[in-house]
């Protein structure tokens, strides 16, 4: 499952069984005063679609460096590890909104449904990449996915 943590919402993405294809689930509307709904909500879809690894968008600047947004979405890993047993892996998410938003726009898709539901696409686009890498190249210090596992996993 990948996370896309918007400013508005968080976009939720899943693949199939065999890890093939990602789809767009569903975006869970952000507001500060019920963070912590958030992150039950992602809990409760790790479990019911029994989640072995959970992808979550870095949103590096297009230089590669590290701005504001990128310590945002670190908290937040950082309060998921709390909730979630399973690797939580970071990845460059720069371009999947823009790239979200084509894909909309392709469908046929009007500006409130594209605004409405572009985290959610987006999160397949980071998952989509994340599969597809995975598929070329298992997981190894020269890729650039990095597990960050929970402190209680035994591996």
């Amino acid at each position: 499952m990948a996370l896309d943590y918007g400013e508005r919402g968080v976009g939720v993405a899943i693949s199939d069984e065999l890890q093939l294809i990602a789809r767009p689930l569903t975006t869970i509307r952000r507001e500060k005063k019920r963070y912590a709904q958030v992150i039950e909500r992602i809990r409760e879809l790790v479990d019911e679609n029994e989640v072995a690894t959970l992808v979550v968008g870095l949103p590096l600047n297009m230089d590669g460096s590290r701005g504001a947004a990128v310590e945002r979405v670190e908290s937040f890993i950082s309060d998921l590890r709390r909730s979630v047993s399973i690797p939580i892996v970071a990845v460059d998410e720069r371009l999947t909104s823009r790239e979200a938003d084509r894909m909309l726009r392709e469908m046929g898709v009007g500006l409130r449904e594209r605004r409405a539901r572009s985290d959610e696409y987006a999160a397949s686009v980071i998952l989509q990449d994340y599969i597809d890498e995975q598929r070329r190249t298992p997981l190894s210090e020269t890729s650039p996915y990095q597990t960050q596992s929970n402190e209680s996993d035994a591996t």
